[in-house]
């Protein structure tokens, strides 16, 4: 049993991506997180960005050659979706598809009364917007 007090918070998530510059451009331009560090692991052919959420939490992106695809979408076992709390929705949907970022339809939580939404990061991997 984990004890409520020993786990403060989530720290980062980690994403692997397909192609680097591309997924750098999206979280970093696109969905404006601040650049923490950046490294070139040359033993591994690979970079590892991490990015500042507003929260405190942290963002991961790896790039590994010939990694798998992911097997589904969204029900693949692991990580369903990552989800991104937002003051206003509307506001930030408007936002990404401005940028040409296909968003679905606002949809109401019917457990919370809270909107929410669905979007995708470059290699097609599911992200939400959940209004506070």
């Amino acid at each position: 049993m984990i004890k409520n007090e020993l786990l403060k918070g989530i720290h980062h998530a980690a994403i692997i991506c397909s192609d680097y510059e591309k997924s750098k451009s999206f979280y970093h331009q696109v969905l404006g997180l601040p650049i923490i560090a950046e490294h070139y692991r040359k033993e591994r052919d690979s970079y590892k960005l991490d990015l500042q959420l507003p929260d405190g939490c942290q963002l991961e992106i790896f790039s590994f050659t010939n990694s798998p695809p992911r097997p589904s979408y969204p029900e693949a076992r692991g990580l369903r979706h990552l989800a991104f709390s937002v003051e206003n929705i509307e506001e930030v949907v408007t936002y990404l598809k401005s940028k040409d970022i296909d968003v679905e339809e606002v949809r109401l939580d019917e457990y919370t009364g809270k909107h929410y939404t669905f979007f995708s990061d470059p290699d097609n991997l599911p992200l939400e917007l959940y209004q506070k």
